[in-house]
């Protein structure tokens, strides 16, 4: 059930690549999951929630912009890639698993990549216009996130 959680987690990330930190750290700040004996209790220190928070609303923002290049773009999707081991991972090391969750992390995040920006262009396309399908998108990776931190 933890590395599908981990898997799950990677896919938002490739989604919305900050949401899935900020809701990984706010979770493990809350004591939803323990990671503090582990080499990524870091994130569940005080201000990492607040950090990847602010880099979430930025990147909520950053993402309705016309001039934001595509996902699948190496930096961009490198990020992701990066985003969902971390998350992944720090969901594995809450079962001691923390190299398995990195893996389906990474997984989940090119899962979340190319699928996102599948679903998305196909929205956007019967919806006539980007901006509905980027909000749909939004709420499926914050309501996602969410979901999955609580049922680690």
């Amino acid at each position: 059930m933890l590395l599908l959680l981990a898997l799950l987690i990677g896919i938002v990330a490739g989604l919305r690549a900050m949401t899935a930190p900020a809701a990984v750290a706010w979770a493990a700040w809350a004591g939803w999951f323990d990671v503090s004996q582990s080499t990524l209790a870091f994130m569940g220190y005080r201000w990492t929630p607040w950090i990847f928070t602010v880099a979430a609303l930025a990147e909520l923002v950053t993402d309705q912009l016309p001039t934001t290049p595509s996902r699948k773009v190496p930096v961009q999707f490198g990020t992701r890639i990066v985003i969902g081991a971390l998350t992944g991972a720090t969901i594995g090391a809450s079962g001691d698993s923390l190299v398995a969750g990195l893996i389906a992390g990474v997984i989940g995040s090119v899962i979340g990549t190319y699928g996102g920006a599948a679903a998305r262009g196909k929205m956007a396309a019967a919806f006539g216009k980007d901006r509905p399908a980027a909000f749909i998108e939004d709420a499926v990776a914050i309501i996602g996130a969410f979901l999955i931190v609580g049922a680690v």
